[in-house]
C-alpha cells in the first residue's frame, strides 16, 4: 500500500459522514511521505520544533504548536507520544512513531476524540509494523 493510501483511506476515511480536514504522514526529517490536498504548506522549523516537544514533552506549551502559520494551543496528549492542539472549533492530533509524524486537522462537527482515534489508531498499526 501506498503512503498515499494510508492518508486517502485511513485519515481521511468517512467518520459518521464527515471527514478530517486536513491530513499527511511526514518523516522525522520533516519530508513529507503523502498528504491530503489540503494539508497546510509547513516550514522546516515548525516539524522541529514538534519533534523537540516529543523529546521535551511540554516544550511547545508556552509558544503554541505551529503548522503552516497556524498556532494551535497545545492541550493535554500523551509525552513523547501525542501531541493534541486546540484552536477554536477545531484542532490538531499528532502522533509519533519509529520513523514518522502522523497529522490529523478537523473541524466541527468532528470532534477531538473521533480526530485522536483516527490519528492514534493509524499510527498504533504503523508502530505495530516497525514503522
Amino acid at each position: 500500500m501506498s503512503w498515499q493510501a494510508y492518508v486517502d483511506d485511513h485519515l481521511m476515511c468517512d467518520i459518521d459522514g464527515h471527514h478530517l480536514s486536513a491530513a499527511s504522514i511526514v518523516g522525522h526529517d520533516g519530508s513529507v511521505w503523502a498528504q491530503s490536498s489540503s494539508f497546510p504548506q509547513f516550514n522546516p522549523t515548525e516539524i522541529n520544533a514538534i519533534m523537540k516537544d516529543f523529546d521535551e514533552p511540554g516544550s511547545l506549551a508556552p509558544t503554541g504548536l505551529h503548522l503552516g502559520g497556524t498556532k494551535y494551543m497545545v492541550i493535554q496528549g500523551e509525552p513523547g507520544a501525542v501531541i493534541r492542539g486546540k484552536k477554536g472549533p477545531g484542532g490538531i492530533t499528532v502522533k509519533k512513531t519509529g520513523q514518522a509524524l502522523i497529522f490529523g486537522i478537523y473541524d466541527e462537527p468532528l470532534t477531538p476524540g473521533q480526530c485522536n482515534m483516527v490519528v492514534e489508531r493509524l499510527g498504533d498499526y504503523l508502530i505495530d509494523q516497525s514503522m
